[in-house]
């Protein structure tokens, strides 16, 4: 980032901490994709609360990024072990911030098994989470009961944007493997698995590179949705999968099992917007199955008569080239530091919250007046 940008991005991030300026700072931990641009969030992050420590998702730590704020935060090792059982994560929380008020800032759901034992035996106080995504979003929604309030910003509008672009991201990165491979998008029908905001973008993005798309959702007005925009609908799931020279998961949960990838087309690339661990049912494949790397970033999974590829390993594409969506994604993380305030005026009740109008049209505002030039 050159330094004009950088400054520009420091100064809109004081601006938007300035703006939702908790009366009393809480601890906080932060589980981010520390990708190029994230370090000037983190220090947003900072000055509104006392940051305890980074947790950078594992797929996607840009290394520059890292070294950058390590010079200030601790950063911690992430896994989803660390949080699935309720006494290591409470050992975690006791370890870094012993009797102290607490706001969670997730990225995927990863606290939402551990929340209630964290919630009863902290000894501090959990003031609530604050969730990035869709699939996080309805981890928490899942839960039996929330001790605390999750302010979500998952379904705001001010995400329409980065949703968009991660799709357009996504689509260029998945052309990308395959150009590597020699092929081409075009003459490859594809198959979208989810047909939310973000394949809904994917699924636009294909066509109007002239793909033939079929869609695929368990949600019935999702897939009326997706007939009213031109789209084929899958009927019968395995008929899609053995017809689709790509399959891109979109779901957030789990888009194929075990079952489904015999199903595959022969030669089929597979490629995910989220993790591996979210999409694909990997460890429950046949054991016939061998693996092979067959380029930089493809793995080719044969067995007699069978092979398909899988792209990136099964990771979110797009992280491939940095997953970048330009300026659009600070909306967002503007977003979380107005959550960050809900959390600390402690008078939210347990239960799931957004974000107000008035506050996003603030953050809007304020967005246009630094990036609208």
């Amino acid at each position: 980032m050159e330094p004009i940008e950088r400054a520009r991005l420091d100064a809109y991030f004081t601006k938007i901490a300035a703006q939702f300026a908790p009366t009393e700072q809480a601890t906080a931990f932060l589980i981010t994709h520390l990708l190029a641009e994230r370090p000037a969030f983190v220090r947003a992050v900072a000055a509104m609360t006392r940051l305890r420590a980074v947790l950078p998702k594992p797929k996607s730590i840009h290394p520059a990024a890292r070294h950058e704020v390590e010079q200030t935060t601790l950063c911690d090792t992430l896994s989803r072990e660390l949080f699935t059982g309720p006494d290591t994560a409470l050992d975690y929380l006791e370890a870094r911030a012993v009797g102290e008020p607490v706001v969670l800032l997730d990225v995927g759901g990863y606290f939402a098994p551990a929340l209630a034992d964290l919630h009863s035996r902290f000894t501090g106080q959990i003031l609530g989470v604050i969730e990035d995504t869709e699939n996080g979003h309805r981890r928490y929604l899942e839960l039996d009961k929330l001790p605390c309030p999750a302010v979500s910003v998952a379904r705001s509008p001010l995400k329409d944007p980065e949703d968009f672009l991660v799709g357009q991201s996504v689509v260029f990165s998945t052309e990308a493997v395959l150009r590597d491979r020699g092929d081409i998008l075009h003459g490859r029908p594809a198959l979208v698995i989810g047909f939310g905001k973000l394949g809904s973008s994917i699924a636009r993005l294909l066509h109007a590179k002239g793909v033939q798309v079929t869609v695929c959702d368990i949600d019935p007005v999702r897939r009326t949705q997706a007939l009213s925009q031109g789209f084929a609908v899958a009927r019968d799931r395995e008929a899609a999968l053995a017809s689709a020279g790509l399959v891109l998961c979109a779901t957030g949960a789990r888009s194929l099992t075990g079952e489904d990838f015999p199903h595959l087309r022969n030669g089929a690339y597979v490629a995910t917007v989220t993790s591996r661990e979210d999409e694909l049912e990997l460890d429950a494949l046949p054991d016939v199955y061998t693996r092979t790397m067959v380029g930089e970033h493809v793995t080719r999974y044969q067995t007699t008569g069978h092979y398909f590829y899988l792209a990136n390993g099964g990771d979110a594409v797009n992280f491939l080239h940095g997953a970048s969506v330009g300026p659009f994604i600070f909306l967002v993380q503007a977003e979380i530091l107005a959550a960050i305030r809900m959390l600390t005026r402690a008078d939210l009740a347990p239960g799931l919250h957004e974000v107000s109008a008035e506050d996003r049209a603030a953050i809007a505002a304020t967005w246009l007046s630094y990036f609208n030039r």
